[in-house]
């Protein structure tokens, strides 16, 4: 699962730069997509749910930084 969001991440990252606007759609559709297994995990009773749904929340929160981290390098191009 590690290898997997690491590998999502990088190819946001090259889409933003390459292609800023065409990258937001895959964006929120796997920040759709973690949200979903968050609130999933999160219906855990307790603290349970609270371990379950974190590793979603913070892989959301990483593919969210890696495609404005991508825009915001597009942005700093000389041309």
């Amino acid at each position: 699962m590690i290898f997997a969001i690491v590998g999502i991440c990088a190819v946001l990252a090259v889409l933003a730069f390459l292609v800023p606007r065409l990258s937001r759609h895959p964006e929120r559709g796997t920040q759709r997509t973690l949200g979903a297994g968050s609130r999933a995990g999160g219906k855990a009773p307790g603290i349970l749910g609270r371990i379950l749904s974190k590793p979603f929340r913070s892989s959301s929160k990483a593919v969210g930084r890696s495609g404005s981290a991508g825009r915001r390098a597009r942005g700093h191009m000389p041309f």
